[in-house]
């Protein structure tokens, strides 16, 4: 067909849509005029309510509206977009009763849905109101007026299939016996159909609808994806925690997506605001757009902060000076080395500066030791090398030197801005600024940094939620909750056990780099490297590629970034070990002609081009296809040094070896479909 024949068969599409659409808004109209007691406008919002019953949306009105209500909604409506509890009013302002029984209706029908596995952000409250014109908010519910409530409602997220929006619809219907099946051009279902829908008694299959919404997810956009919540985790949005409790799991078990649906829950039904906080600086801006598209109505009311970024305002706010300069501070750290620690004994165990420093970083600023005598008999969590108390001696010398050097110039460390916060947020025991707080990564943060984020909540019902797991730990040293003072008893420690994101290959491939790892997590429990989780079987690919050089390795990688499908770079991520690899592959992609986002300007939205960061930088992340160019090099190159001197073979070595091998364990298991591993043959000349 030419271009004139493809232009006249496009007009010929626009006109029968326009005349199907004439069609059932004439038909609608028809029928709402059998609800005569309504005035004009709301005939006119519910006749555009009965249009959507045209395209597979359903609609249950309250069988007395509009005169003495029966019930605390006039309307359910469930469609792609979820379910919307739906209060229409003649005019003027929102009335306070009206509100409160709106959100009454709203809560119910939250608890009827979470029966088949609905999360509750797909639950909305609206206030419409005839004869108006608006788009505005009321705590958790939205006020719209007849002119916005069709183009609102056919724009939402596309949150239901088809048949799920049939079994909800039904099962509403009754659990609400008050409201009745309202559609244009109703049809009465056939006596076979009848007898069918009564032999069942009212069920229908439910894994049936949790298969049919898993698939769905599948197909979507990864962003659309990272926010699924299964339906056998909604209960676990909803639970009520008598203190501070934990959610636990392997990688690809949803703990950030049940963290997510749990902060848009207590949004709703606290007054206070709710803080969400994460290590990395890159997560928020993800989460908080995933948030304002599940939840629009409450995303204001969520906090996305990193830790580090939101103590830094906390102080501020407090008027105590902050000075944090990290050059200067790593300037006065390679003097104190100089001076003190490159002539010590801790250089006959590692001579490089790089795991003293972390011990200062972790071990001892990081949980907040201030005497020699604490840090002397402190359990050194996640770190290897054995150290007596001549070696502890000289790393307090080497803290010693460093905090001096530090203090001349009058700078503040990391370390520095979490202590400063933990002492301000303990010295003024005032109105916790905060309803809840809500911890993602938890395991990659301090001791002190777990101990601030307790002080602003304590232990009060539903105040403090920590999310992680120790396997995927990508930063040295560690702790266990109970040093922070916090107790996890009972139903308050949920352990997740269903991977929904890895396919089996690709999770196979993930746990042989850590099988020999066995970790303590922060309950203090010792776990084997390779866990037993249950998985959704779904699809996908290992891809290994060797090459004996460098170049004929990228090739190969531009190659296979070439033959994904159309559209699929946008669900493609590339990650590297090192600032420096990702130098390397942004410049061999740009110059292939393939589109690059660095991951630390990714926002969460979808853009046609592939995701490119570090490992550490990919967490709490997801990708369908992942491609990890020379991803034992690191590994090889480790090996080669810790074999090649004297100390290498030392337990710091191991200690460093194991962080790696965690490191690429995470970086593999952000892949859902695909996970290409490149190599390069690595020969050595004797």
């Amino acid at each position: 067909m030419g271009a004139g024949g493809a232009a006249s068969q496009r007009a010929q599409d626009a006109r029968r849509q326009e005349r199907l659409l004439r069609e059932q808004w004439q038909a609608a109209r028809r029928q709402a005029l059998r609800w005569e007691a309504a005035d004009e406008g709301e005939q006119r919002v519910l006749a555009q309510l009965l249009v959507l019953t045209a395209r597979g949306w359903r609609l249950c009105v309250d069988r007395r509206w509009p005169g003495p209500r029966t019930a605390n909604a006039d309307m359910l409506l469930v469609g792609p977009g979820g379910v919307f509890v739906i209060d229409v009013a003649a005019g003027g302002e929102p009335r306070e009763e009206n509100a409160a029984k709106l959100l009454a209706a709203t809560k119910a029908a939250e608890s009827a849905v979470a029966s088949l596995g609905m999360s509750p952000v797909a639950v909305q409250p609206l206030m419409v109101f005839a004869g108006q014109s608006r788009d505005a908010g009321l705590g958790r519910i939205r006020l719209l007026g007849e002119h916005e409530i069709g183009p609102v409602l056919l724009a939402q997220r596309h949150r239901l299939r088809v048949e799920s929006v049939r079994a909800i619809a039904d099962h509403l219907e009754r659990v609400f016996p008050d409201h009745a099946g309202s559609a244009v051009d109703q049809q009465v279902p056939s006596a076979p159909e009848r007898h069918q829908r009564s032999s069942s008694d009212g069920l229908f299959d439910l894994e049936g609808l949790r298969d049919a919404a898993l698939k769905g997810a599948m197909r979507a956009p990864i962003e659309q994806w990272m926010t699924f919540l299964h339906p056998d985790q909604v209960s676990l949005v909803r639970r009520n925690w008598s203190g501070p409790a934990r959610i636990s799991g392997p990688a690809g078990t949803g703990k950030t997506v049940v963290a997510l649906h749990r902060a848009a829950y207590l949004a709703r039904r606290t007054t206070g605001r709710i803080l969400y906080v994460t290590f990395a600086n890159n997560l928020p801006r993800v989460q908080s757009t995933f948030l304002r598209t599940m939840a629009p109505a409450v995303a204001d009311r969520v906090d996305f902060r990193s830790l580090h970024s939101w103590a830094q305002e906390f102080l501020q706010e407090r008027g105590i000076p902050v000075r944090l300069h990290g050059d200067k501070a790593e300037t006065a750290f390679s003097l104190a080395w100089k001076h003190v620690g490159r002539e010590s004994r801790l250089a006959e165990l590692d001579p490089a500066p790089t795991y003293w420093h972390e011990e200062i970083d972790y071990v001892i600023k990081g949980r907040g030791l201030t005497r020699f005598e604490e840090y002397a008999t402190v359990p050194r969590r996640r770190r290897k090398a054995s150290l007596h108390r001549t070696h502890r001696q000289s790393v307090w010398e080497l803290y010693e030197a460093y905090e001096s050097l530090r203090g001349e110039r009058g700078v503040h460390d990391f370390n520095d801005v979490l202590s400063l916060a933990l002492a301000e947020a303990s010295r003024r025991r005032e109105r916790p600024p905060y309803a809840a707080v809500i911890v993602d990564e938890v395991q990659d943060l301090t001791l002190v940094g777990v101990c601030l984020l307790h002080a602003l909540v304590g232990d009060v019902p539903n105040g403090l939620l920590l999310v992680g797991d120790g396997q995927q730990t990508v930063y040295p040293g560690g702790f266990r909750l109970t040093d922070a003072g916090i107790d996890i008893r009972g139903d308050r420690g949920q352990v997740l056990r269903t991977n929904y994101r890895n396919s089996k290959q690709i999770l196979d491939a993930a746990l042989t780099v850590v099988a020999d790892d066995a970790f303590e997590d922060l309950d203090g429990m010792r776990t084997p490297g390779r866990r037993d989780v249950d998985l959704t079987y779904h699809d996908g690919d290992v891809v290994r590629v060797t090459r004996p050089t460098v170049d004929a390795h990228d090739r190969e990688l531009l190659d296979a970034l070439r033959a994904l499908p159309d559209g699929a770079l946008a669900d493609t991520a590339l990650l590297c070990p090192s600032m420096r690899a990702i130098g390397h592959y942004q410049r061999l992609l740009t110059q292939g002609g393939i589109p690059v986002c660095q991951l630390e300007h990714y926002d969460g939205r979808a853009v046609d081009a592939v995701k490119l960061g570090t490992y550490r930088r990919a967490k709490g992340l997801e990708f369908k296809n992942v491609f990890l160019p020379r991803h034992d090099a690191v590994l090889a190159n480790g090996t080669q040094a810790d074999t090649a001197g004297g100390t290498e073979t030392s337990e710091t070595a191991r200690e460093r070896e194991e962080l790696l091998r965690s490191q690429l364990f995470v970086a593999m298991t952000r892949a859902r479909d695909l996970l290409w591993l490149g190599s390069v043959t690595i020969t050595i000349t004797r």
